[in-house]
């Protein structure tokens, strides 16, 4: 087993012999025979242990079993007591989810501090099986099938070559002793119900399960590397990220292959899921300005792009700004105020700066979102314009009219943001005042 776990190490250059490793150890056996590998292979390593308050004297009886095997291998231990089930709830996680977060976390905080190159786990094949079989139930695209990944940062399995059959002849080779966590065996767990219930039926249909499993989740994982390598290409010809939004050109994806694929790993960054996208490659076809929203985002077909905007990106109601104001905050936008006297002042044409007559404006001007009936005299222009024609007649798609803002002053909208000045309040030779208002992204 020491053979073929270096050899693990070796081809897929998880780490170097003076690397330094921090191994996270429960007490369990395969942590515990993961100790007694990276001892005998003569690997610096210290131990990080994870109680999670879940299991009362088990889970005290664990931590003081791992401090004594950090002791028997004379190496440093690291140990941290979690409330798990208050941050599950805080954070409406499930208790497996919590207890994950909080220990990588600390793992790679400790990783960080103490100096170490590596964090060490000890999944193995099966976890592998599970892994992929978990994730088949549940529904995946590629990234799911290629199980648990041998090196993830600064992540590394080491023992991902073995089976759990190997991990018990090692043991009982070596008279090792180890904890017994009795939650593994309990099917209430997903995870369990697969290792104990589902992978019996499959092995025997196939004894060798695990390493027919490990050899498809490498080609997989080869596969996914040619996959990326592809959307990448068409994500460098089709993104384009702006201030306002993130737009994606139809254009290069046109012949595409594997659409809903394609789209799904573009839009995987916003939250969109898969029946998201499905429908999403329905409409593509049809008419412009039908909307689909993620969790977190809101995307817009617009003619041969797709306009892709935070959700609630405005939703700060209206903002006053008081005569003397030099900066006011409005979501993630912050407006910059200066006050010039007009025979000093070189005009500014820039759509993100608006340059307003002093003496034509009445404080404290109001910033808001703009309603319907709301019209406006835009620049160079006599006649008013209802605002909703004008982002009509811009071809502004639905998403970003929602976030459209207005400088107001009085009853009258002086400035349509980012967008066009009212020709009532324009800076003219007879100025003798200006205030500069403009807008800044952070």
């Amino acid at each position: 087993m020491l053979q073929k776990v270096s050899g693990f190490i070796q081809s897929h250059a998880l780490c170097q012999p003076e690397s330094k490793i921090l191994a996270a150890v429960s007490g369990g056996i395969d942590s515990v025979v993961l100790c007694e590998v990276l001892h005998k292979l003569k690997y610096t390593f210290a131990i990080a242990h994870c109680n999670f308050g879940l299991r009362a004297e088990d889970a005290e009886a664990d931590q003081v079993f791992v401090r004594k095997l950090a002791k028997k291998y004379d190496v440093p231990f690291f140990t941290e007591n979690f409330n798990t089930k208050a941050f599950a709830e805080q954070e409406k996680l499930s208790i497996q989810m919590a207890a994950r977060t909080l220990r990588y976390q600390w793992f790679e905080q400790v990783r960080e501090q103490e100096g170490y190159d590596y964090i060490a786990t000890a999944h193995h094949s099966n976890d592998t099986t599970e892994t992929i079989l978990l994730h088949l139930t549940k529904g995946t695209g590629i990234a799911g099938l290629h199980g648990i990944p041998a090196k993830n940062g600064n992540i590394i399995r080491p023992m991902l070559s073995v089976t759990k059959d190997d991990i018990f002849e090692f043991v009982t080779e070596r008279k090792l002793i180890w904890r017994e966590d009795v939650s593994n065996e309990t099917t209430k767990y997903q995870r369990n119900k697969i290792r104990h219930e589902l992978i019996p039926i499959l092995k025997e249909i196939n004894p060798n399960l695990e390493e027919t499993m490990q050899h498809t989740a490498e080609r997989v994982s080869h596969a996914e590397s040619i996959v990326a390598a592809y959307i990448d290409n068409l994500r460098s010809q089709s993104i384009k990220e702006a201030e306002d939004a993130t737009y994606i050109s139809l254009v290069p994806l046109q012949n595409a292959t594997g659409l809903p694929v394609v789209l799904h790993e573009l839009l995987r960054p916003f939250n969109f899921s898969y029946s998201v996208v499905l429908e999403l490659v329905e409409a593509l076809e049809g008419i412009s300005g039908k909307q689909f929203d993620s969790p977190t985002h809101t995307l817009v077909k617009d003619r041969d792009q797709l306009v892709i905007t935070p959700r609630n990106l405005s939703s700060f109601g209206s903002i006053v700004i008081n005569e003397g104001d030099t900066q006011v905050e409005a979501g993630n936008l912050y407006f910059n105020i200066k006050y010039i006297d007009g025979d000093k002042y070189k005009l500014n044409t820039k759509q993100h700066i608006a340059a307003l007559d002093a003496e034509q404006l009445k404080f404290p001007l109001k910033l808001r979102g703009w309603q319907e009936g709301d019209w406006f005299v835009p620049l160079g222009m006599n006649g008013k314009k209802k605002i909703s024609d004008f982002l009509i007649d811009k071809k502004v798609p639905a998403n970003l009219k929602s976030q459209t803002l207005v400088l107001v002053s009085d009853q009258s909208i002086a400035w349509i943001v980012n967008q066009r000045l009212d020709n009532r309040f324009k800076v003219t030779d007879k100025t003798q005042k200006v205030v500069e208002i403009s807008l800044e992204r952070r």
